[in-house]
């Protein structure tokens, strides 16, 4: 599937059909004749780690390895299918499956063995009882003098299924593979588990090199979409920058033109994205999905959550919350001050699954027997304050991004200050660090409405809650992020941030 993961097609603002394959240039970004865009931080590092498998290695192991881990459907697969494309090594691509059953995977990469291009691939003639003997046919199915690549994709799988493979596989690239010229690329979208990979006390510690793939980012969006700043924001909050989901997005479309199409499809890749993700996550754990959806559904604080979860006891909320920000699909968040707070607030910390479960997996049933009208109409009777909330953690990422006009210098941690009754609430909070400061550097509000600027009144509030927050005093700087921009009776004395500033902070 072509693109950063995907080809993006559609029509412009004035009606033009674009495709981006066979363009050369879009705002600057290269694009190549398959329709593959960007990625080039990711493909440069894949690059450098081929070339040191060319040049060779010291003590005669010029072999390496790779762990890749990036959420579900973000393009980590494409990524390593368009990085061997360029290549043109012999390769092997084996993708483990979500069956509990280390024979079947072991039937599918012998297979995947047999098809590949390999120079010794038709060795593997026959069944194998083993990952060990496996991966020693790998070894020698793999060419002695010459580079190629060899990708293990979904390898939580694998772990899951054999809890031995870790070892065997530590244990054949220590002792074969390593000695080959080949590059070793494990890829996973368990995020916890691709991380603990790496761990001091894990087989395969230190010998693997971590690269994340992101989602595309809000720039990105702009670019592909032909959007302004603002718009781009409102479609990577819905899109989460899925390139798979932004494949269905027509380029100069807004949010509601691009939902109508999604609510009349029940196949549409925002909706079965979402219940894809859910089901590889969270297979047989019903009650950490049920403490999911009422997180999506809004609630975020421990004892809100486990009445809209069914009424659960502290115990067993603990668990789910444990085992979903274990697995970074929720996160955790304490007030920011140079105050020690116990008042943890959770979310959904991407945000594709964030709209999905506040807006489309519930709406699922309606979608179903053709009524995706009803869910639009609760998208759009809920639009500006589920935005509006949903945008903070964007803008406070987009803050501590920027190299100029952002925060103030020394600032090194950024989040938000809240107390049990929100009173006060403040959205913005940057320190020197976190998750207890030293010292506060600047303390802001977001106002993300159209036609409804920043105003003497919202300043009045924010300087309010300023006085009120431990560790800032009325020389702390203030910061005011707007949708719509100030009004003239807004000091200059107000660092005031937009949509255009923000977007900067993820271009190069």
């Amino acid at each position: 599937m072509p693109g950063f993961g995907s080809l993006i097609s559609g029509t412009t603002k004035n009606g033009r059909l674009r495709s981006l394959r066979g363009l050369n240039v879009l705002r600057g970004r290269l694009v190549d004749a398959s329709g593959f865009v960007g990625r080039q931080r990711e493909l440069a590092a894949l690059n450098g780690m081929l070339k040191r498998v060319t040049a060779g290695g010291r003590a005669g192991r010029p072999g390496r390895a790779a762990l890749i881990r990036g959420r579900r459907r973000v393009g980590k697969s494409r990524l390593v299918e368009e990085f061997i494309e360029r290549a043109g090594l012999p390769s092997l691509f084996f993708t483990a499956s979500a069956l509990p059953s280390a024979d079947a995977d072991l039937a599918m990469f012998t297979e995947a063995l047999a098809a590949s291009d390999l120079p010794g691939a038709a060795l593997a003639a026959g069944p194998l009882g083993s990952w060990d003997a496996a991966l020693r046919l790998l070894s020698v199915a793999v060419p002695q003098d010459s580079p190629s690549i060899v990708v293990l994709d979904e390898m939580p799988y694998l772990i899951r299924n054999d809890t031995g493979f870790e070892g065997t596989l530590q244990k054949i690239f220590d002792r074969e593979l390593s000695r080959r010229p080949v590059l070793l690329l494990c890829v996973g979208s368990d995020l916890a588990m691709m991380e603990r990979l790496n761990d001091y006390d894990r087989p395969f510690h230190q010998r693997g090199t971590e690269l994340v793939v992101p989602p595309l980012n809000p720039a990105d969006v702009a670019e592909l979409l032909d959007l302004p700043a603002a718009e781009a924001f409102d479609a990577y909050l819905v899109t989460g920058g899925l390139p798979l989901v932004l494949e269905e997005f027509e380029a100069g479309a807004t949010v509601f033109d691009y939902l109508e199409g999604v609510v009349a499809d029940s196949v549409s890749a925002s909706l079965v994205s979402g219940e894809r993700s859910l089901a590889a996550e969270f297979p047989a754990e019903a009650q950490a999905r049920a403490v999911l959806g009422a997180i999506g559904s809004g609630e975020r604080t421990h004892a809100l959550i486990g009445r809209a979860a069914g009424g659960l006891a502290p115990t067993s909320l603990g668990r789910s919350l444990r085992l979903l920000t274990d697995k970074r699909v929720v996160e955790a968040a304490s007030p920011l001050s140079t105050r020690p707070s116990r008042e943890t607030r959770y979310a959904v910390a991407d945000p594709h699954l964030r709209f999905w479960l506040a807006f489309l997996g519930p709406g699922l049933p309606d979608i179903e027997r053709g009524r995706g009208d009803l869910v639009l109409d609760r998208v759009r009777r809920s639009w500006t304050a589920w935005r509006g909330r949903a945008i903070e953690p964007v803008v406070r990422e987009a803050l501590l991004r920027m190299r100029t006009g952002g925060l103030p210098e020394g600032s090194g941690a950024i989040g938000g200050y809240w107390t049990r009754t929100n009173d006060p609430e403040i959205d913005v909070v940057a320190a020197d660090r976190g998750p207890v400061a030293k010292r506060v550097t600047a303390v802001g509000s977001i106002k993300w409405l159209e036609r409804k600027p920043f105003d003497a009144r919202d300043l009045s509030r924010l300087i309010l809650h300023r006085g009120r927050l431990p560790g800032a005093d009325e020389n702390t700087p203030l910061l005011a992020v707007s949708r719509s921009g100030v009004t003239s009776d807004v000091g200059a004395g107000v660092q005031v941030v937009g949509p255009e500033e923000l977007l900067a902070a993820w271009r190069p």
